[in-house]
């Protein structure tokens, strides 16, 4: 598996390494099982700080496209095949543009929806106005 890292592109560092070693799983170039370089080693390889790579293999836990063994290493997730064509990005955009629809259609503003959400992702609850729907 070759991964080239494009430090021009606009695409952050961190989600360059995630496509890649997706699309490397897709592609069949890495195989369930199959073991990767330590955090530490890529990042040297690669010429990145050590963080941007630790990001990178956290999403791709997360999402269960890799798996870490303790000290025994990082490898392909089983199911990293199926996992790898999961756009988390899409679903969260399409729950979302499905959520901001249904607010507007109740008379909701963009500005009400901004607050709320801003509110809703720093755990804060506006106590004020009460709203009936």
């Amino acid at each position: 598996m070759e991964i080239t890292i494009n430090i021009d592109d606009p695409v952050p560092l961190f989600s360059q390494l995630v496509q890649q070693i997706k699309m490397a799983v897709i592609n069949k170039k890495i195989s369930p099982g199959d073991a990767l370089p330590s955090i530490r080693q890529l990042a040297n390889d690669l010429a990145l700080n050590s963080k941007t790579v630790a990001k990178a293999y956290r999403l791709l836990e997360r999402d269960s496209v890799i798996q870490t063994k303790g000290y025994r290493g990082t490898f392909i997730h089983p199911d990293a095949v199926v996992n790898s064509t999961i756009d988390l990005n899409e679903w969260i955009f399409t729950k979302l543009n499905e959520t901001i629809s249904t607010l507007r259609e109740s008379g909701v503003t963009d500005s009400e929806i901004r607050i709320a959400f801003n509110n809703a992702l720093t755990g804060r609850h506006n106590q004020g106005e009460k709203h009936v729907i």
